[in-house]
């Protein structure tokens, strides 16, 4: 079972992304903040982090950029989950280290499509 860690502090966008992966055979985690998701992801090791942009203390930009330059987390995909569908928020968050870009409100088959691609180039662990 594929571990998913939602980095989320919208409890309602938390809730739902969590029920929705979870009927769908996704193990589940979940952190509220940046620096959470960031502990949790060097503790945990999913093997994928959707990562909210706009998060309080450390934000959704700066977590990934510490998680992608840590040598133990550099490898796990990020996908940013971002209400910021403004010219250039994709081309930031790919800056950032995202390794894709999906936008709020969610569009469940679309972002399962990219999480799938990337567990899939991710391979078995």
């Amino acid at each position: 079972m594929k571990r998913i860690l939602i980095v989320e502090d919208n409890e309602m966008n938390r809730d739902m992304l969590c029920k929705r992966l979870s009927r769908r055979g996704y193990e589940v985690l979940v952190a509220v903040n940046g620096q959470e998701g960031i502990d949790m992801t060097r503790s945990e090791g999913p093997d994928l982090v959707l990562m909210d942009m706009s998060l309080p203390d450390i934000d959704g930009w700066n977590a990934t950029k510490q998680l992608k330059s840590d040598a133990g987390t550099r490898d796990i995909p990020v996908i940013a989950l971002t209400a910021h569908a403004m010219t250039g928020d994709r081309e930031k968050s790919l800056d950032a280290g995202c390794d894709e870009y999906d936008t709020k409100p969610v569009d469940l088959q679309r972002l399962l499509q990219k999480m799938e691609t990337l567990l899939n180039r991710r391979g078995p662990i």
